[in-house]
């Protein structure tokens, strides 16, 4: 696994309240090989595991945070901790 980089707080706050919500997402990724991958899905669970946090889609899809471009058009590049 490539190293790891935290993402924004209020980003992991919207997936979060996203699970909460149990909303249908539209979810844009970059897969192990950079490739882009858009899949719909209901986030059910926003976890760490080895020193890295995910998102777990109802159909069992898990999805490394620093691999998200956009969930629900909303760029992650569009959010800061500052």
């Amino acid at each position: 696994m490539d190293t790891y980089i935290p993402v924004s707080c209020d980003f992991h706050d919207e997936l979060e309240a996203l699970a909460t919500l149990r909303q249908e997402c539209r979810i844009v990724y970059s897969d192990a090989a950079n490739e882009l991958v858009e899949v719909q899905g209901r986030i059910i669970d926003v976890y760490a595991a080895n020193k890295a946090d995910f998102i777990k889609l109802k159909d069992g899809t898990e999805i490394r945070l620093d691999r998200i471009v956009s969930v629900n058009e909303k760029q992650l590049s569009s959010y800061s901790d500052s």
